[in-house]
């Protein structure tokens, strides 16, 4: 049996979908959330335990960690699917070639280097590479008809940005960042299945950031409806056909320029200007259980498949599917809930951190209107028990 190393932040949700197919499952992640299956090859950074913080996550993550501790198994499996977190550029060519999915992905992860091979022939927001903040504030200078966000030359998730003014003065040290026009409009992303010589587009979402739900300071992930329907998008919309088939078309196009293999995302801003591409996601998304859900099918495998040249036969979606991931409104000590819908569980008694991830939401209905009401709900609920579990700072 061949055997298939999962490595990144969080494996949970591929882990599930990977014991269902026929390979010897390893697994190294930073998080080990209560409810992720527990196997024979599994090593975990954050151990919870009782009484015990679970800490800051941009502090203590660092990818080069979770390759250090993989050390033995990078020699000992047959194929690596690096998710978030973990980039194919951090491994050495000796075990990228293991990789099922992208090997080069520096054009796509590098945010300016894929702004240029992109400028001309797609609609995207003005974009410049800055090495300090005095130089931001000059380019702001001389546009000043532009608000500008400030974001990192690599990274994912939303993290570190910032829209830029006059409060704002980062630290730039060894971390570069590009200064992107900020652009207003609805948060859109679409799933893209490819081998080396076909490209699909299987569906695409409304893609959710705090921003969305009134935090404009913050443009963090938090997660996805699918599929894109009038009623998803949660806007008023014309054509959402004519939205769908440009969302499809284009990210086609780009999966295909840039010849990304697998299953890989392209997020979007819709305004009355057209559709901006932000940015490519060159692995397994997010969006990775809704699309299981809505459409019933093992999207891990059908990313290996794709990898090895086979695109498998899209169904036609069979309900909605709506995640949102909670982050902690307090500094708060975990006790489990008795609800059907939550994923990514802290460890009972453990110490969740205030802005901290706390959990998952997950669920998919029919009924759109039934299903967001119920995670929404359930948002309050997981609301209401952080605040009644919460700790003195």
């Amino acid at each position: 049996m061949e055997k298939l190393l999962l490595i990144g932040i969080d494996t949970r949700s591929m882990l599930n979908s990977a014991l269902k197919l026929d390979y010897d499952i390893y697994s190294t992640s930073y998080f080990s959330t209560y409810d992720t299956p527990t196997i024979k090859n599994q090593k975990i950074i954050l151990n919870e335990s009782d009484g015990e913080s679970c800490g800051i996550f941009e502090d203590n993550f660092n990818s080069s960690t979770i390759l250090e501790m993989s050390k033995d198994y990078l020699d000992e499996v047959d194929h690596i699917i690096p998710i978030s977190g973990v980039s194919p550029s951090d491994f050495s060519k000796k075990y990228r070639k293991k990789i099922l999915g992208n090997h080069d992905v520096e054009c796509v992860e590098d945010k300016f280097k894929f702004y240029k091979k992109i400028k001309n022939e797609f609609l995207t927001p003005m974009t410049f590479h800055v090495s300090d903040m005095d130089e931001a504030y000059e380019i702001n200078e001389n546009h000043q008809d532009i608000q500008f966000i400030l974001k990192p030359l690599k990274g994912s998730g939303g993290y570190d940005i910032n829209l830029l003014n006059n409060d704002i003065d980062i630290e730039f040290n060894d971390n570069k960042f590009i200064m992107q026009e900020y652009v207003s409009g609805i948060n859109l992303s679409s799933s893209v299945l490819s081998s080396e010589n076909e490209t699909e587009g299987i569906i695409n979402s409304r893609l959710l950031t705090m921003n969305d739900f009134g935090d404009s300071d913050s443009f963090i992930y938090i997660g996805n409806i699918l599929p894109l329907t009038e009623k998803s998008i949660m806007s008023d919309i014309e054509d959402i056909d004519s939205v769908n088939e440009k969302l499809k078309s284009t990210s086609e196009d780009l999966i295909g320029k840039f010849n990304l293999i697998g299953s890989n995302g392209v997020d979007y801003i819709l305004n009355e200007n057209g559709l901006y591409v932000i940015e490519i996601n060159p692995r397994i998304q997010g969006t990775f259980e809704c699309v299981e859900k809505t459409f019933g099918i093992n999207m891990l495998e059908a990313h290996i498949n794709a990898c090895k040249g086979e695109i498998i036969e899209i169904p036609k979606a069979q309900c909605y599917a709506y995640k949102k991931i909670v982050y902690s409104p307090t500094r708060m000590k975990y006790q489990p809930m008795d609800l059907d819908n939550i994923y990514d569980l802290p460890h009972p008694g453990s110490i969740t951190e205030k802005d901290e991830p706390l959990l998952t939401i997950i669920d998919s209905d029919v009924d759109f209107e039934k299903l967001y009401e119920k995670v929404e709900l359930t948002d309050k609920i997981v609301d209401k028990s952080a605040k009644r579990n919460r700790l003195d700072v």
